[in-house]
């Protein structure tokens, strides 16, 4: 397959190994990847999908921990999914669906991951602070919610900075 390229002086043809080196050299192409990683353009980035992971391993504990409510595997007596206030019911079986969703998002490291993520994070802090009721109110989950959001935030945009427009 040969090009044509017409300039104002002359016309030339040019195969397409003579436009893009790579074609020339398939191996090229991995060596430039071994180059980025070795001298960490993409670190960020990388940082980004282990933090995603480590959020999605503790998405699913907490989802299977939620579950774990649900079934009555945790939890005495009194503590059963049927003793419990209609707004508890509500929401455990809301993170107990959505952290297990976005566990296999995060993991995945998708942007509906994220989102999903991002939502049940401040779903969590919303329900500790706005209806203490259904969870006691504690304040320690909302700080540990604004903590993984900021760096998530920080990450994400740190991401974002190494890659090329």
């Amino acid at each position: 397959m040969k090009r044509s390229i017409s300039g104002p002086f002359k016309a030339r043809t040019e195969t397409p190994s003579a436009i893009d080196p790579a074609l020339r050299d398939p191996g090229a192409i991995s060596s430039a990847i071994a180059e980025d990683s070795e001298t960490g353009e993409n670190v960020w980035t990388r940082r980004l999908v282990t933090f995603l992971r480590v959020m999605a391993v503790l998405s699913m504990i907490k989802g299977l921990y939620h579950w774990a409510e649900i079934t009555g595997f945790i939890g005495g007596e009194e503590g059963a999914f049927e003793n419990q206030t209609t707004a508890w019911q509500a929401t455990t079986v809301y993170f107990a669906v959505i952290q297990l969703v976005a566990a296999v998002g995060l993991w995945l490291a998708t942007p509906w991951g994220a989102v999903v993520w991002l939502t049940t994070i401040v779903s969590m802090a919303v329900i500790e602070v706005m209806f203490p009721s259904v969870y006691g109110g504690n304040i320690l989950v909302v700080l540990v919610a604004i903590i993984l959001l900021a760096a998530y935030l920080i990450l994400a945009w740190l991401s974002a900075r190494e890659r090329p427009p």
